[in-house]
C-alpha cells in the first residue's frame, strides 16, 4: 500500500466524499466457509445469486434467535436471507471460491465475487493492503481464475482502483503499470467460460465529470470486461447512479453495467461530503439483488458491499470489513425493502 500519501491528496479526497472503506479487511475473509451450514438461512425466492448459509448477518440472525431478540433475529433476515458478494482473501482465495462456487452450482445459480488485492490499495487508507508487486498480482488473479473453474460466477474487479487513477491519489507513477494489471486481469478472468467481469467504476459523487473515466477505464481494458460497476460500498440512489452510468456507457460504446444497492435505499448522507462515506448513520437497505432491472443497460442490482460490514473506524466502528451487528440492524430497520 502506499504509505506516503501527501496531505493536500487527502484533503482533496475528503472534499470529493470518495468511497473508502469499501473492502472487507485487509487479508481478511469475511466469509465462513460454506461447509458451516446455518439451519434457518435459505436464499430469498426467486434471486439468481447465491446467499451464503454462514455468513456474519446469518450467525448473527442465529445467536439473537438463542438470546430470544426475535425482533431483532426477523429484521435481520433482511440481509442474511438475501445474496452478497464474497471479497476472497489475499492469502489464499481459492478454498472460498470452490466451496461458494460448489454451492451456487448445486442450487443452480450465480456466485458473486469481488477481486480486491491490487498493489497500492485504497491508497493507504482503511482499506490498505494489497499484493506487493505487479507479479505477485498476476499470480493471485491467476489464482483466483483458476477456482472459479468453470463455475457460474460474477466478478466485480478492483473497487477503486480506476477512480484512484483518476482523483490523483495513486501516485502518478503506479497508473501505467496498475492499468496494465487491470487489463490482463480482465482477459485472465475472462477465460474462465461462465465468468462475467465488471471493472469498478466509482460513483456519481466521487469522479462527477464521468468523462475523465473515460479513457483509463478504455487502458484498462474495459472493451474486454462484459461491463463497469458502479456505487461500490457507497450510498447514491439507483436512479443517480443510472443516470451516471448511461452517460458514462454512452461513451464506452453502450457498455453495460452493474449497481451496488446494498445500503443505498435512503440515498447518501446530507451535508458535508467528507463524512457521507463512512459508516453515515440512518441509511438502509436497497434494491434486493436481481437481474430483473428494467434497464437494459443494468445487468443487475448487486449487493457488493456486504451490509453490515464496517466502512473502517469512524464513528464508532470496527476496522474496515469487520462485521457490525448494530449497524446492520440499523440497515434493515430503515428498510422498506
Amino acid at each position: 500500500m502506499f504509505r506516503q500519501t501527501r496531505t493536500r491528496t487527502l484533503a482533496a479526497l475528503a472534499v470529493l466524499g470518495l468511497a473508502a472503506g469499501c473492502s472487507s479487511a485487509p487479508d481478511a475473509d469475511t466469509t465462513t466457509t460454506a461447509r458451516e451450514t446455518s439451519p434457518r438461512t435459505s436464499p430469498a425466492a426467486g434471486s439468481p445469486f447465491w446467499v451464503d448459509p454462514a455468513s456474519p448477518a446469518a450467525q448473527q440472525v442465529q445467536r439473537w434467535e438463542q438470546q430470544g431478540r426475535e425482533r431483532d433475529a426477523r429484521l435481520l433476515k433482511l440481509i442474511a436471507d438475501r445474496p452478497a458478494a464474497i471479497w476472497p482473501s489475499a492469502e489464499r482465495p481459492e478454498p472460498k471460491i470452490r466451496e461458494a462456487t460448489a454451492a451456487a452450482a448445486r442450487e443452480g445459480r450465480t456466485a458473486v465475487f469481488v477481486a480486491y488485492d491490487i498493489p497500492h490499495r485504497d491508497c493507504g487508507q482503511h482499506s490498505a493492503g494489497g499484493a506487493y508487486g505487479a507479479d505477485a498480482y498476476r499470480d493471485w488473479i491467476d489464482r483466483f481464475a483458476r477456482a472459479v473453474g468453470d463455475s457460474e460466477a460474477l466478478v466485480v474487479l478492483e473497487p477503486d482502483a480506476v477512480a484512484h487513477i483518476v482523483d490523483g491519489c495513486t501516485p502518478g507513477e503506479y497508473h501505467a503499470e496498475r492499468e496494465q494489471m487491470l487489463s490482463e486481469a480482465i482477459v485472465r478472468l475472462k477465460r474462465q467460460p461462465r465468468t462475467k467481469v465488471y471493472l469498478d467504476a466509482g460513483n456519481p459523487a466521487w469522479i462527477r465529470e464521468s468523462w475523465k473515466l473515460v479513457e483509463p477505464l478504455r487502458r484498462a481494458g474495459v472493451a474486454n470486461a462484459d461491463g463497469f460497476a458502479l456505487n461500490v460500498s457507497n450510498f447514491q440512489t439507483d436512479e443517480t447512479t443510472k443516470e451516471y452510468g448511461r452517460r458514462l456507457s454512452e461513451d464506452l460504446g453502450g457498455k453495460h453495467f452493474v449497481v451496488d444497492t446494498s445500503r443505498n435505499g435512503n440515498g447518501p448522507l446530507d451535508g458535508d461530503p467528507s463524512q457521507a462515506w463512512c459508516n453515515p448513520p440512518g441509511r438502509a437497505l436497497g434494491t434486493p439483488p436481481t437481474k430483473e432491472t428494467g434497464d437494459p443497460l443494468v445487468d443487475a442490482y448487486l449487493w457488493i458491499k456486504r451490509p453490515g460490514e464496517s466502512d473502517g473506524q469512524c464513528r464508532g466502528g470496527p476496522s474496515a470489513g469487520q462485521w457490525w451487528a448494530d449497524y446492520a440492524l440499523g440497515l434493515a430497520r430503515n428498510s422498506s425493502s
